[in-house]
């Protein structure tokens, strides 16, 4: 579904996505499946987005920004693709973001240039995200700061990898991943 009062020249976009009024798609945008554009955004044309994703109110996608499946964006997050900008001065290439798979960023964050966004690591509302962000990590403040790690479906864990309330401690496998052990 495009709603009637939105401005979409993209055709990439995955089926059952929907965009909302008053959002702006750039031609070269490419939007995957099963998607949530909420109102008032504008998606530039170097931008990819995964399935599954949610856009919330106020987001502005620029030039270089990647979200891979199943992220959160949460409402007027703001990113940055240009460290240092000049009126009518363009890089030759901008440098966006890499959102990984299952991250979330909770509302008003800024999220500076060529940084990376860990899979299923969540930063947390009015963030400023200075560094990249490892998996599985939860992160606060300004600049953002490592608080702890959560998992995959979502239990916050401290910085000694201990769900507190379940008392159970998580490791990482080789891959990478959060698996509980105890």
């Amino acid at each position: 579904m495009i709603h009637e009062l939105s401005d979409v020249k993209t055709k990439n976009i995955g089926s059952d996505t929907l965009i909302w009024q008053y959002v702006v798609i750039l031609a070269g945008a490419r939007i995957g499946k099963n998607c949530n554009i909420n109102c008032h955004c504008f998606i530039e044309n170097d931008v990819f987005v995964g399935d599954n994703v949610t856009v919330k109110s106020g987001v502005y996608l620029w030039d270089g920004i990647e979200a891979q499946n199943n992220v959160f964006i949460g409402p007027n997050d703001t990113f940055v693709n240009d460290l240092y900008p000049r009126s009518k001065q363009y890089p030759s290439k901008f440098q966006g973001c890499k959102i990984e798979e299952g991250a979330s960023i909770g509302a008003n964050a800024t999220i500076l240039s060529g940084l990376t966004i860990g899979q299923y690591s969540l930063i947390g509302a009015g963030s400023v995200v200075v560094k990249d962000i490892s998996p599985f990590s939860v992160w606060v403040g300004n600049p953002a700061k490592q608080i702890g790690y959560i998992t995959k479906e979502g239990k916050r864990l401290n910085n000694d990898l201990k769900d507190e309330k379940a008392n159970k401690r998580y490791e990482f496998d080789e891959d990478n991943n959060l698996i509980a052990v105890s």
